[in-house]
């Protein structure tokens, strides 16, 4: 097995024992860059000089007789949404083709305190705007499984990264699905965290109540690790959790006797390919094999989710955009005064799916509509919390499809916007609920594309879903 291939936790051994460098390590995962990033466009930036001067220092450390912790000198994408101080963050955007941030975003900071190796920057849908990575300003991302299809959205570019061993591991957001989603499609691991479980701070915002950044890994472990490093209160971050946080390695036990999965069966229903929930149903057959006691349960308002999201999202994201007006930073297109330069600035620099949700945004919170649109999307989405409140009475995690389907082809939905939305159904609802989830790969199509499934937790409760991941995950191997 090639260097690139192995997981953080592999090569953190490997590391340590001092049978390669992290020099080595690094340049094996630009080789495979080199060779298939033509093919997958997974990144944006690519930052190979100042990752090798990292990789440099990570041996000089280990040289030195040093002790590294499990993702030190491990090379790693970040997405482009996320401040990177003296490093591009474009967010995709032409609006932002040339910005480079004065300061690192929290989840940076943690991340540098260990002495990571940074590949480059993530290619994503604008401004997280999208479930396919078809959105980018720049470039369309390729499924290294099936170069005709989409690696899901928006961190498209981050979950690419790391199926096609671009990268080891990867950091990703998302607001509406966009870690799961990407995961699913790509067959990797990507789990979003509680909302408040890591700091927003640095992450260029789209809906900023639903936002939340997380990993997407090979494994689970690797998951664990990473959310190790990244979590924890910040007081740059007001919606930042002051819970105390726990040491995620600790829940890699392969052992869930006694466990209660809820199956929602708002989640089967007619309409979604039956190759994915077939595989979904076996995931929920193994764990009934592992001692696992399976639940039938009711999430009564999921057929409201996403209309609640595309109210909510939308006008989060108009107020968030309007700071894009071509006077403090970002891209510029000149006009006759300054009307018309912020009109001519916004026009031609963002995207279409971007101006999309700005208008729907402005029209949900225009004066006339707010209560009949945003205010009513509020008071469903408490209703949609209490589903899951209630549901948690009975079961200890809720195990349900990431995706109604296995990833599309390329220019299938992009068209179709109500279509591309609906591809978000089984996963906006744990973002309108703040609650964690991770998804797992559980098998793949008659056509070898992966298909995953998704375990979704109790507030602040990732350590029981990453032990039920990590059995499923290790009962497969």
């Amino acid at each position: 097995m090639k260097l690139n291939e192995k997981t953080a936790h592999e090569l953190h051994e490997m590391l340590a024992n001092k049978k390669i460098s992290a020099v080595e390590l690094t340049e094996d995962v630009f080789k495979q860059i080199d060779k298939t990033e033509n093919k997958i466009g997974a990144y944006v930036t690519l930052t190979r000089e100042e990752a090798l001067k990292s990789a440099k220092f990570v041996d000089d450390k280990i040289a030195g007789g040093e002790e590294i912790g499990v993702l030190t000198g491990i090379p790693c994408t970040v997405k482009d949404n996320i401040c990177t101080k003296g490093i591009k963050t474009t967010c995709a955007s032409k609006i932002l083709e040339n910005f480079v941030p004065p300061y690192d975003a929290t989840v940076m900071t943690k991340l540098k305190a260990i002495n990571p190796v940074i590949v480059g920057k993530a290619n994503m849908d604008e401004f997280a705007m999208g479930g396919s990575t078809e959105n980018s300003g720049f470039h369309v991302t390729h499924n290294p499984h099936d170069l005709d299809r989409v690696p899901g959205g928006s961190s498209g570019g981050s979950a690419a990264a790391v199926a096609s061993n671009e990268t080891i591991y990867a950091l990703g957001s998302d607001t509406g699905g966009s870690i799961r989603q990407p995961a699913s499609f790509c067959g990797v691991v990507g789990l979003k965290p509680t909302y408040g479980r890591i700091s927003r701070y640095g992450l260029v915002a789209y809906a900023s109540s639903l936002d939340q950044i997380g990993p997407i890994t090979k494994d689970v472990t690797d998951c664990a690790h990473v959310l190790n490093v990244i979590s924890g209160h910040d007081e740059m971050d007001s919606t930042s959790s002051t819970a105390a946080v726990p040491d995620f390695t600790k829940s890699l036990i392969a052992d869930v006797k006694g466990l209660k999965i809820g199956l929602p069966k708002e989640y089967f229903v007619a309409g979604m390919d039956s190759e994915v929930e077939n595989a979904v149903k076996e995931a929920a057959k193994t764990f009934e094999k592992l001692g696992v006691t399976l639940k039938e349960i009711s999430l009564p308002h999921t057929d409201v989710a996403i209309s609640t999201y595309y109210l909510i999202a939308p006008a989060e994201a108009a107020t968030n955009l309007e700071r894009y007006d071509g006077v403090s930073y970002g891209a510029r297109v000149d006009g006759v005064d300054v009307v018309d330069m912020m009109k001519n600035t916004r026009s031609e620099k963002f995207g279409e799916e971007v101006k999309r949700r700005i208008m729907i945004g402005n029209y949900a919170l225009s004066a006339g509509y707010y209560d009949a649109y945003y205010l009513k999307a509020l008071k469903v989405r408490t209703l949609i919390q209490r589903d899951f409140t209630e549901a948690f009475k009975d079961v200890d995690v809720i195990l349900a499809p990431t995706a109604p389907t296995a990833a599309f082809k390329i220019g299938e939905l992009i068209s179709d916007p109500l279509k591309m939305y609906l591809q978000d159904i089984c996963t906006v609802p744990l973002n309108l609920a703040g609650l964690p989830g991770i998804s797992i790969p559980c098998g793949v199509t008659k056509n070898n594309l992966p298909i995953g499934f998704q375990l979704i937790g109790k507030a602040l409760d990732e350590s029981t879903i990453l032990q039920a991941a990590f059995t499923y995950e290790q009962s497969n191997k």
